[in-house]
């Protein structure tokens, strides 16, 4: 499907059925697969032969879904988690283990952050956080010899930072490591990260890609244009023999293209276990097939309900990447010139009394920890995920306890405009 726009891509991607076979792909709910001898098991698990032994590793539903994210995305080798949590996990440890460091963009989704921070860094991987706006001599000066990898996302949830992502992705690639993208917020339908230097692009596909609240899961895709062989030292798994799984070696066996994501799949998934069931992946690939309509209405919605926002004057300030006078329109214009996403972040007047007020006064945006939806949600950080900071520290974190955030679904802008409103006046 490479010769085709990214719409077809969205529809028709990762499965074409033979003569006969079911057009939609089929749901492979069965945890072991079959075979007539030892031998061809056992070439299965010596990876000599391609095919299916345990749904823990691979199955053919969550495979041809994995593909279709992977032809979006322009990569060469995919696969689908049990999460964006666990994606996010994977694609770092794959390449980092105990006593190594990681730099990452310090505006990324808090449970990342906490991942990074506290989980990881007790199994001994160091991350140092710096701003995505931060200085060429700053950036430079967090890598360290022992630095496995750079992360960020294309745009921050909450914060709508927008990353510069050839910057970063140079600075990475002048240290010998790969820059890993979480492209959730932007989707490939508005950025694809590896056109801009990225190396591997994770994702929660429970936002945009599923769009309707149905199933959790994650993607992790490589681009295969990193070159671990010029860093064995650095990147002793890839490019040396792998003892846990009869001594092969990935670059060797499967070239830059499939090396990464083997491993993860062989080693990582193995000894975790963080599938995503079949089902979800059934659900997720017809999320998937809409996507290219969907991304786009959100982000008209959420173009429309910023430019409100913006003239409102009991809104103190708002965060819309393509909101024109946005800290981050430029980078937007560059990195997503059609669109961002439907995501807002705004202040009310009144601080945290009245942003709580507000949240109780909507009647068709629903109060949901949830975001990227085709149903509009809304939720007050400093009432909710954060409610256990004070205020200082809620500024401190980056999410001010006046911070509301407006995930606009595929309804109607004047209906999502007027809700808004009424809201806003019943405070």
């Amino acid at each position: 499907m490479s010769n085709y726009n990214i719409e077809t891509k969205c529809v028709q991607g990762g499965y074409t059925p033979g003569n006969g076979e079911p057009r939609q792909i089929p749901i492979i709910q069965s945890t072991t697969f079959k075979y007539a001898t030892s031998e061809d098991m056992g070439k299965l698990f010596d990876l000599e032969a391609s095919g299916y032994f345990y749904t823990r590793l691979q199955n053919p539903t969550n495979d041809s879904v994995a593909a279709k994210i992977c032809e979006m995305e322009g990569g060469t080798a995919a696969m689908l988690t049990s999460s964006g949590q666990a994606a996010s996990f994977y694609a770092v440890f794959n390449i980092a283990s105990c006593g190594d460091h990681v730099v990452s963009s310090s505006t990324i989704y808090g449970g990342t952050y906490n991942l990074f921070a506290v989980t990881m860094k007790r199994m001994g991987i160091d991350f140092t956080f710096v701003s995505p706006d931060c200085s060429d001599e700053e950036l430079e000066a967090a890598f360290r010899p022992n630095t496995k990898a750079v992360f960020g996302e294309t745009i921050a949830n909450p914060a709508l930072t927008v990353l510069d992502i050839e910057r970063f992705a140079n600075a990475a690639h002048k240290h010998g490591v790969p820059l890993i993208i979480d492209n959730t917020f932007a989707t490939p339908i508005n950025c694809r990260p590896f056109e801009w230097g990225a190396d591997i692009v994770t994702h929660s596909t429970t936002k945009y890609m599923d769009g309707h609240g149905a199933g959790v899961g994650g993607c992790i895709v490589d681009s295969g244009k990193f070159d671990w062989t010029k860093y064995p030292d650095k990147f002793p798994g890839l490019c040396t023999p792998d003892d846990s799984y009869h001594d092969v070696t990935y670059t060797e066996r499967f070239g830059l293209e499939g090396a990464y994501i083997t491993k993860a799949t062989a080693q990582l998934m193995r000894d975790f276990g963080s599938i995503q069931s079949p089902q979800n992946a059934f659900l997720l690939n017809l999320g998937l097939e809409s996507l290219h309509l969907r991304v786009r209405k959100h982000c008209e919605n959420g173009l429309a309900v910023a430019n409100f926002l913006k003239n409102d004057d009991r809104i103190t300030w708002v965060t819309y990447p393509n909101l024109e006078g946005d800290k981050y329109y430029e980078l937007a214009q560059k990195y997503l010139p059609n669109g961002s996403c439907g995501v807002v972040s705004f202040g009310i007047k009144g601080g945290r009394k009245a942003a709580e007020s507000f949240m109780k006064n909507l009647k068709l945006a629903a109060i949901e920890t949830h975001v990227a939806d085709a149903r509009t949600c809304c939720l007050h950080p400093a009432s909710a995920t954060h409610r256990q900071m004070n205020d200082e520290e809620l500024a401190a974190a980056g999410v001010p306890a006046d911070l509301v955030r407006f995930s606009c679904g595929i309804e109607s802008a004047d209906d999502l405009i007027a809700d808004i409103s009424q809201a806003l006046d019943n405070i």
